[in-house]
């Protein structure tokens, strides 16, 4: 495996990197390698981030998901939004509830439907996380001028928008 390229620079695009020319398989595949390596570097300072608030990963992207509604989700909306499973909603669910981030609540049109609703409790902790976000951010940005920031957030967008929605 090569040895990271610990510059810090964004390199040339025109450039050939170690690995063959721009576009070329060896390329791209060394391209996937670093956003893969990036990926779980966030991740593991997003964890170190959130375990003093004692909440996992995706227990945040679940308290995030339910506070982006305008009305209390069902646990089906939830499940369909993060495309997992259901029960893997009910397990987070039960977590944050225990903790007591987020209510079970009856829907008042139907009294087989349960909604989800953030608490105080969650609202906060959602303030504290998104404080802990930027931190894992900011560390990982760290090597980066503002100009490359900035380029690199033009291409991850490039990247995101390009990207076909996932349809269930």
């Amino acid at each position: 495996m090569d040895a990271p390229d610990c510059s810090g620079s964004l390199g040339s695009p025109s450039s050939p990197g170690p690995s063959g020319p721009p576009g070329s398989p060896d390329a791209d595949g060394m391209l996937a390698e670093q956003l893969l390596r990036l990926t779980r570097r966030l991740h593991r300072i997003q964890s170190r981030q959130l375990e003093p608030i004692d909440i996992t990963p995706a227990q945040f992207r679940l308290l995030r998901t339910v506070a982006s509604y305008d009305a209390a989700p069902r646990m089906a909306d939830l499940a369909r939004r993060l495309d997992v499973v259901p029960r893997a909603v009910t397990t987070l669910v039960d977590a944050l509830e225990a903790s007591g981030r987020v209510r079970r609540a009856p829907d008042p049109d139907s009294r087989r439907v349960v909604r989800i609703e953030i608490t105080d409790e969650g609202r906060a902790t959602l303030r504290s996380l998104r404080s802990a976000r930027r931190a894992a951010a900011e560390e990982i940005l760290a090597p980066l001028s503002a100009d490359q920031r900035e380029v690199l957030g033009e291409l991850l967008s490039a990247l995101v928008d390009g990207m076909p929605e996932r349809r269930c």
